[in-house]
């Protein structure tokens, strides 16, 4: 094998594990039937990125090169969030949803609120 098709192997399986992570955030979200972000979706964005990256310098090209690592800083910090404490990362409530507004904030007393129920 050619060191040109381990590089294409490197790069498909490094967009194979990028787009992977896809696939597991919405799993999650279906079964908690509420918007997640596993860990696994931060752990195969950092290794699919890891590997796109090396296939981007692999192939002299920057922009891609630049594009990856900048992600790589972004899942490693994430996991470091999530590893606080025993916690996972989650994405935020949806913008502009009840829960965003304060973590104090009451869900039922805003609901009562808006449909006019003071």
């Amino acid at each position: 094998m050619s060191t040109y098709s381990n590089w294409l192997i490197i790069g498909f399986v490094g967009q194979g594990l990028f787009t992977a992570r896809f696939v597991v955030q919405w799993m999650a979200s279906e079964r908690e039937g509420r918007v997640v972000v596993p860990s696994a979706f931060w752990w195969l964005s950092l290794l699919g990125a890891a590997l796109l990256f090396s296939y981007a310098i692999s192939r002299g090209d920057p922009v891609f090169a630049v594009g990856q690592s900048i992600g790589v800083f972004i899942y490693i910090r994430n996991l470091m969030i999530g590893s606080r404490k025993g916690e996972r990362p989650e994405a935020a409530p949806a913008a502009g949803s009840l829960a965003t507004l304060a973590p104090h904030f009451r869900a039922e007393a805003a609901a009562e609120t808006i449909a006019g129920r003071t």
